[in-house]
This record gives structure tokens, C-alpha cells and sequence, in this order.
């Protein structure tokens, strides 16, 4: 099974009367286990494929299928439901909840499936343990650095057992050791468990990191190098 096919793939918003085209007909096929690098210039539509991908938006046009499954099909509900059950998220700023433990931060998505309590702190300290994080259960943001706030949050892309994890400049708030750890745990998960790894970067040596970069300008892909 593909994790993304994309034929056609449009974007547009309406801003103050003007359309503007953020992604202008992209043709895109991501296989499991791929490890790919989306690259482009402030404002070349390289977030916004990131977000049709993760289900987080709609396509305006063009056919998007996530796991097999074309997206247009399904209600809210239903989108939602795919993006829990598929895709793992890792953001640039963490988005982690400031007064929750990492723990409780990892557990959450297992919330939205209705695991048990027991079972889903079971699965989060397992996690945690995965990114070197087993003396941090207890520990709330604040508590931590910049690099293992962010290997929370690729704990709790992680605990569901995604297909996918999608990652939105991962190490654009981490200094270079941090950056680095960072890189070589995503790597370990694409390589060991077979994770789809898909990461938006503006940074050439992250990008260097994956074995496909795919160049995205003006809306278009203008370059797709494995």
C-alpha cells in the first residue's frame, strides 16, 4: 500500500477578495517506508502539501488518497478518524500541553481512539523509553530541553504505530547536537520499524538526511531526486 497518492492536487484561499493559488496541480506518489524530504522557498506551497497530506485541509481540486483511501470520501469525522489511526505529527515548536507531563502528552492521541487509561500510559512509557526519554515520564515541558521536548513529541507521533510520520521542520528550534539526535532518531525509526518518514525542511543538510527530495516552487513540484 502507497501512504500517498496525489493526481491534480490544488490549494487555493481566498485572501481580501484575491485568490491565491498555493498549490497549483502537484502529482505525487509517497510508498511505506519511503524517507523523503519536501524543500522549497518561503511561500512555494511546500506547508501547505504538508497539511493536505496530514489530512489537516482539504484539497480544492485533484484527487488525494491517504493509505488507499481517497480523502474526498470522507466526512469530518471520518478524516479525522484516518489522520489519528495513520499519521503521526512532529512540529518545529512541539506543540506540547505546557502543564501536562510527558507522559500524559505522549498518552493523548490514544485518548481520541478510546484506549483504556492503563493501557495508553502503558504504551506512552513504552514510547517514551523508544526515544531515550524512560527518566522524563514525570517531567513537564518546562522541565526540559529543546531536543527532548522534541523527542516527546516524536513519541507521541510514534504511539499509535503510524504508518507515516509527518515532520514540519523538526529541528528548526535545535541547536546542531540536538539537531542532530533528532535526525538520527527519525532515521532509526524509518530504517528499524519501517516508518514512512515525509519531513518539510528549508535546511539542505536535513534534507540531505532523506533518500528523496522532492523540490516543491511556486506551487508546483519542480524537482524529484531519490
Amino acid at each position: 500500500m502507497t501512504a500517498f497518492e496525489a493526481a491534480g492536487l490544488t490549494r487555493s484561499y481566498q485572501l481580501e477578495g484575491v485568490t491565491v493559488d498555493a498549490l497549483r496541480g502537484v502529482d505525487l506518489t509517497i510508498g511505506d517506508g519511503e524517507f523523503a524530504a519536501i524543500l522549497g522557498p518561503s511561500g512555494s506551497g511546500k506547508s501547505t502539501l504538508m497539511h493536505l497530506l496530514g489530512c489537516l485541509d482539504r484539497p480544492t481540486s485533484g484527487v488525494l488518497k491517504v493509505g488507499g483511501v481517497d480523502v474526498s470520501t470522507l466526512d469530518d469525522t471520518r478524516l479525522a478518524e484516518l489522520r489519528n489511526q495513520m499519521i503521526g505529527f512532529v512540529f518545529q515548536s512541539f506543540h506540547l500541553l505546557a502543564r501536562t507531563s510527558a507522559l500524559d502528552n505522549v498518552a493523548l492521541p490514544l485518548v481520541y481512539r478510546g484506549v483504556a487509561k492503563t493501557e495508553r500510559r502503558a504504551r506512552a512509557r513504552r514510547a517514551l523509553e523508544a526515544v531515550g526519554l524512560a527518566h522524563r515520564l514525570d517531567h513537564r515541558p518546562s522541565q526540559m530541553s529543546g531536543g527532548e521536548q522534541q523527542r516527546v513529541a516524536i513519541a507521541r507521533a510514534l504511539v499509535g504505530d503510524p504508518q507515516v510520520v509527518l515532520a514540519d521542520e523538526p529541528t528548526g528550534n535545535l541547536d546542531t547536537r540536538n539537531g542532530e539526535e533528532v535526525m538520527g532518531l527519525l532515521e532509526r525509526l524509518n530504517t528499524d520499524q519501517g516508518v514512512a518518514i515525509v519531513l518539510v525542511t528549508h535546511e539542505p543538510e536535513v534534507a540531505n538526511r532523506a533518500r528523496r527530495q522532492i523540490h516543491v516552487r511556486d506551487g508546483l513540484i519542480e524537482r524529484d531526486v531519490a
